[in-house]
């Protein structure tokens, strides 16, 4: 290995941060095949149809929550400096912890699927290798296992095990920060938490590239409060009481940038046939299965490099004109529709209204869902008793919760914990008497009021043809 090779950092210009330099390990993790593969990975999948600046990758947002991982770390006395950052053999602990992190961050989103989060669920609603892990957790088919199996089982040269433990690092631990499971609840909340650096980058990063500014919140502020304190004799990260409103001001812009961007019609109805695409080429083996890619990831890097965005548009472009399509015609119009950017047309009837509602209230919940899903089977039998081969309904009920921040009572029955300030995901807010609360607690936050809100966001979509039939049916109005 030339030493002198190892001191050389990379310097790299973002359009958010300015200048951010790479170590040593990190510049050659980002030129590996894993890594480049993320350049052609859309970051907000399909909502470049809708908002054409949002081009940008995978790649660039990795990079950036390696940068707020690192100004976290700085700003709460955690973090070493760049230069001792690149000894490659420094034995300090605090080095080595802040090095870590920093690849976490790096990689977390090293095993993302094409089009980010919009083929990723069609894998995992297709479960083709669930199974149990050593922990005892199911290891399901998505982007944290796949990219948790790169960073185990690429132990050759140009692969990320093989690169790590080049420099000393143990893949294992690099792999359950990636997870969130690593032993220190701190690491894990500065990775995966209400106010971690991943969300601190993407909320910027794609309020920029979009145009819009529901993800404005002052970083350099929010940087300056986080103070780490000692709970139950586990070092947890805090944001100090003064900051509490722009805490809050991240909270309302993801929550905003959630209901008004990704799950507002408009935002995700491509996505939503996307996944419906994708879920057709799996069952028809038309597509890579996630079995192909672990084999890939260990065999052959180049051919996992094309597993991306150019890949799952050329596979349904391919099985479109070879006629795969053909027997099922909705499912080929639907093709047709993300080739050529066909228009979706968003169904509008009271069952499939916005609704705030209460995470604790489980009942009020189900009959808001019972009565969506009543509401599509509904339109379904107009469907099977009125419509063409070529017409088709998609629904697209909420897969998980859009909040500001979790109950505490939520918290409390997910996690069965005596000490909820233990728990990694919440935020929680330090005084200077040494007092430490959940947001969810502080009676001058209005965070204490919103705690149990959540927007219930059901999307039903169809094609031109079907949206005339449900018009001439009664069923909606022009």
């Amino acid at each position: 290995m030339d030493v002198n090779n190892l001191r050389k950092n990379r310097i790299i210009f973002d359009p958010i941060y300015g200048f951010i330099q790479l170590t040593p390990v990190e510049n050659e993790i980002v030129h590996s095949p894993y890594y480049q593969r993320l350049r052609w990975i859309k970051q907000l999948g399909f909502s470049c149809y809708i908002f054409p600046g949002a081009e940008h990758s995978r790649f660039g947002h990795s990079i950036g929550a390696l940068h707020n991982c690192d100004a976290i770390l700085k700003s709460c006395g955690l973090g070493v400096s760049t230069d001792e950052l690149s000894e490659y053999k420094s034995e300090n602990s605090k080095r080595t912890y802040h090095q870590n992190l920093r690849l976490a961050a790096l990689m977390h989103d090293l095993g993302t699927f094409p089009f980010s989060h919009t083929t990723e669920m069609s894998y995992i609603h297709f479960s083709e290798t669930k199974k149990v892990g050593s922990d005892g957790n199911y290891l399901i088919d998505d982007h944290e296992n796949l990219g948790s199996f790169i960073i185990k089982n690429t132990d050759f040269d140009g692969g990320i095990t093989h690169i790590l433990k080049k420099y000393g690092f143990d893949p294992g631990v690099i792999s359950n920060l990636v997870k969130g499971v690593d032993p220190s609840i701190l690491a894990n909340q500065v990775l995966h938490s209400e106010i971690d650096c991943d969300r601190m980058d993407y909320l910027l990063r794609d309020a920029h590239y979009t145009g819009l500014k529901y993800g404005a919140y002052d970083r350099d502020y929010l940087l300056h409060h986080f103070k780490v304190m000692e709970i139950g004799g586990h070092n947890i990260l805090t944001i100090k009481h003064n900051a509490i409103h722009c805490v809050e001001d991240f909270l309302v812009s993801r929550f905003a940038w959630y209901s008004q961007v990704i799950r507002s019609p408009r935002g995700a109805k491509y996505d939503a046939v996307a996944e419906k695409v994708c879920s057709y080429l799996l069952a028809k083996n038309k597509i890579l299965r996630y079995g192909d890619l672990l084999d890939l990831v260990s065999n052959d890097p180049l051919k996992f490099y094309g597993f991306n965005d150019i890949y799952f548009m050329n596979t349904v472009q391919e099985n479109y004109i070879e006629g795969t399509f053909d027997k099922d015609k909705d499912v080929k119009d639907m093709a047709e529709t993300l080739l050529l950017q066909k228009p979706i047309y968003n169904i509008k009837l009271e069952a499939f209204n916005k609704q705030l509602l209460h995470q604790d209230d489980l009942n009020n919940y189900n009959k808001a869902y019972k009565k969506a899903e009543a509401q599509i089977n509904e339109i379904d039998v107009v469907l099977k008793n009125k419509g063409k081969p070529g017409d088709w309904l998609i629904s697209d009920l909420p897969k998980k919760d859009i909040v500001f921040v979790k109950s505490k009572n939520k918290i409390v029955k997910q996690s069965g914990s005596s000490n909820v300030l233990l728990e990694r995901d919440p935020v929680k807010i330090s005084y200077d008497n040494g007092d430490v609360k959940l947001l969810a607690q502080v009676e001058d936050s209005f965070m204490n009021r919103l705690q149990g809100s959540k927007n219930f966001i059901p999307n039903v979509f169809c094609n031109a043809s079907t949206y005339q039939l449900l018009i001439d049916e009664g069923v909606i109005s022009e």
